[in-house]
C-alpha cells in the first residue's frame, strides 16, 4: 500500500475503532433475541417455546461462536489478521439473511449457529489485530474498545427491536434481523482498505513491508524514527528467538512455559461469562419480569436503560485504563458484582413469590405489589451491569490479547475465546430452567462465582500495564508474584528509543565541520564573505 493512500489508514484510533464492528455484530445479536423473547408475535409465531427450547434457540449462536473462535486461530495465522475479519463478515450477511427470512424454529437455529461462526471469528481475531497495531502506552484503550462496540451493538439493535414491537406483524422481528447485514457489508467493505498487521507481515518474512507499515502508524511514515527503529528492531528479536523453537502447533500451548498463560487466558474469559451480564442481556426481559415489571412497553423501556448504562459506563475504562492498570480493574469490579448479585437474590427471596406468565413458562417467581422491593432489585441490576461495563467487559478482552508470544498468540486467543463462547452457550441454555426452577437462587450461584474469580485474579493475574508485547515473556517467566508485579520495571522500550537518539546525535557531532575559509571547500551554490582585510581591504563576495 503506498504512502499516500495510507495516510487516512495511519491513525491507529480510527483503525481499532473501525475493526470493532467486528464485536459490534455481537451486541447485535445479543439484541436480536433479547427485544423478542418476551414479546407476543415472536411467541405467537414459533409456537410459544418452551424454557429449554428457548434456550437451546439462544445458545445457538454460542455454539457455532465456540467452532468460530476455534478456527480463527489457525485461520488468523495462515491468511492473516485482515482476511479472517472479512470472512467473518461475509459468514456474518449469510447467517443474518437466513435469520431474517426464517420460516421455523430449525431454519431460526440454523442462522444462529451461521452468525455464531461469524462472531466467533470476529471476537477472536480483533482484539489481536488492535493489539498487534497499537503502541503500548493506548494498547488498553484500543483494545477495550471493542467491548464499547459490543454495548453499542447492543443498545442500537435494541431500540431497532423497540421501535418494531409496535408493527402488528411478522416485521416485528425480520426487519431487526434483516437489517443486521448492514454492519457486515460495512466491516467487509472497509476492511479491503485496512493495513495488515505489522507483526503478522514480519512473522511471514515480509520484513520491509512490517517496517512501512510500522513507520505509517507510527511516525507519519518515517522509517528512520527512533521509536520505529526501536519497536522493530524488539520485533525482529523476538520472531527470530521464536523460530528457533519447536515447530507451532495446539499441543505448545499445554506445554510449559505456555501453559500458565494459556490457562490465564482461558479462565478469563470463562469468568467474564460466570459473571452472569450476558445472561442479563439475553434474558433480560425475564429478569425485570421476576422484578415485578409487568407489560411489554414498560418492561422494554426498563431494559433500555440498562443498555445505555451499558454503554456510557464503559468509557471511563477505555478513557483510563491504560493508566488504573489490569488488576484493579478486575478485582474492584467482580468484588461490586457479587455485592450487587447477593443484593438481586436476597431481595427476590425476601419479597417475591411464585408466579406466571402467559407469555413465558421461564418466570415463576416474581415480586408483587411492593414497589420499594422492585425499584432495589432494578437499582442492584443496574448498578451490576455499570460494574461490569467498567471492568471485565473490556479487560477479558484486552487481557488475553497482549500476553501471548507472537508465535502461539492467534491460536491462544482462539483457545481463550472459544472459552468464552463455551460458557456463553452453556449458560444461554442453562439458565431459562434455572430461572424457572430455583428461582431467585441462580444469582446466588452467579455472586459465588464473582467471589471465586475475585480470588483467582488476585492470586494468578499479574499486572500487564506498561508494557509491550514482545516484553511479556519476561514479565511471566519473572517468579514475581501476580500481586507485586504492579512494582515491577516499566517497559525498555523507552530506553532503547532514548539510546537511538543519543546515538542520533552523537553521529551528528562526530561529523568534521566543514572549512568555510576557502571558496573550493564551500557547499556548491553557498555564498561567504571574506574580510577586507584577506583580500585587499574590500569584502568580496565569492
Amino acid at each position: 500500500m503506498s504512502t499516500a493512500k495510507y495516510k487516512f489508514l495511519s491513525n491507529v484510533y480510527f483503525l481499532g475503532t473501525f475493526a470493532t464492528i467486528g464485536g459490534m455484530l455481537f451486541g447485535f445479536d445479543i439484541s436480536s433475541m433479547s427485544g423478542v423473547v418476551g414479546t407476543e408475535r415472536y411467541q405467537t409465531y414459533f409456537n410459544k417455546p418452551s424454557s429449554s427450547l428457548q434456550g437451546g434457540i439462544v445458545a445457538s449462536m454460542a455454539a457455532g461462536s465456540f467452532f468460530g473462535a476455534l478456527l480463527a486461530g489457525p485461520l488468523g495465522d495462515k491468511i492473516s489478521r485482515k482476511r479472517t475479519i472479512m470472512l467473518g463478515a461475509t459468514i456474518w450477511i449469510v447467517g443474518s439473511i437466513i435469520q431474517c427470512a426464517a420460516v421455523n424454529v430449525g431454519m431460526l437455529v440454523v442462522g444462529r449457529v451461521v452468525n455464531g461462526v461469524a462472531v466467533g471469528l470476529c471476537s477472536m481475531i480483533v482484539p489481536v489485530y488492535q493489539a498487534e497495531i497499537a503502541p503500548k502506552n493506548i494498547r488498553g484503550r484500543i483494545v477495550s474498545l471493542q467491548q464499547w462496540a459490543i454495548t453499542w451493538g447492543i443498545l442500537i439493535q435494541y431500540f431497532i427491536q423497540y421501535g418494531c414491537s409496535f408493527i402488528d406483524s411478522e416485521a416485528a422481528f425480520r426487519i431487526p434481523w434483516g437489517v443486521q447485514v448492514v454492519p457486515g457489508i460495512i466491516l467487509l467493505s472497509g476492511m479491503t482498505l485496512f493495513p495488515f498487521s505489522p507483526r503478522w507481515l514480519a512473522d511471514h518474512g515480509r520484513w520491509e513491508e512490517a517496517r512501512q507499515v510500522l513507520a505509517n502508524l507510527r511516525a507519519g511514515g518515517n522509517i528512520n524514527d527512533p521509536e520505529v527503529q526501536a519497536e522493530f528492531k524488539e520485533i525482529e528479536d523476538a520472531i527470530n528467538f521464536e523460530r528457533t523453537q519447536a515447530a507451532r502447533s495446539y499441543a505448545e500451548l499445554f506445554r510449559p512455559p505456555n501453559a500458565k498463560r494459556v490457562f490465564l487466558g482461558m479462565s478469563l474469559q470463562s469468568w467474564s461469562q460466570l459473571t452472569g451480564m450476558n445472561v442479563a442481556m439475553y434474558y433480560i426481559v425475564f429478569i425485570f419480569q421476576g422484578a415485578g415489571i409487568t407489560g411489554q412497553n414498560a418492561n422494554l423501556q426498563a431494559s433500555s436503560i440498562q443498555y445505555v448504562l451499558n454503554v456510557v459506563m464503559t468509557i471511563p475504562a477505555i478513557l483510563f485504563i491504560d493508566r488504573w492498570g489490569r488488576r484493579p480493574v478486575l478485582l474492584v469490579g467482580s468484588t461490586l458484582m457479587a455485592l450487587w448479585l447477593f443484593l438481586i437474590g436476597g431481595l427476590m427471596g425476601r419479597y417475591g413469590g411464585p408466579t406466571s406468565f402467559d407469555a413465558n413458562a421461564t418466570t415463576t417467581w416474581a415480586i408483587s405489589d411492593n414497589d420499594a422491593a422492585s425499584r432495589a432489585v432494578i437499582a442492584c441490576s443496574y448498578l451490576f451491569v455499570c460494574s461490569f461495563a467498567i471492568s471485565w467487559g473490556p479487560v477479558s478482552w484486552t487481557y488475553p490479547a497482549e500476553i501471548y508470544q507472537l508465535r502461539i498468540r492467534s491460536k491462544a486467543v482462539s483457545l481463550s475465546t472459544a472459552s468464552n463462547w463455551a460458557f456463553n452457550f452453556i449458560l444461554a441454555y442453562a439458565v431459562p430452567p434455572a430461572l424457572e426452577n430455583i428461582q431467585y437462587k441462580t444469582y446466588f450461584i452467579f455472586a459465588a462465582f464473582c467471589v471465586a474469580m475475585t480470588i483467582h485474579v488476585f492470586f494468578m493475574f499479574p499486572e500487564t500495564k506498561g508494557r509491550t508485547l514482545e516484553e511479556m515473556d519476561e514479565l511471566f517467566n519473572s517468579h514475581v508474584p501476580a500481586w507485586k508485579t504492579r512494582s515491577q520495571p516499566d517497559s525498555h522500550l523507552e530506553r532503547d528509543i532514548e539510546r537511538l537518539k543519543q546515538q542520533h546525535e552523537a553521529q551528528q557531532l562526530q561529523q568534521p565541520p566543514q572549512e568555510l575559509d576557502h571558496p573550493s571547500r564551500l557547499p556548491p551554490g553557498e555564498k561567504i564573505e571574506l574580510e577586507a582585510e584577506q583580500v585587499g581591504g574590500e569584502k568580496t563576495e565569492l
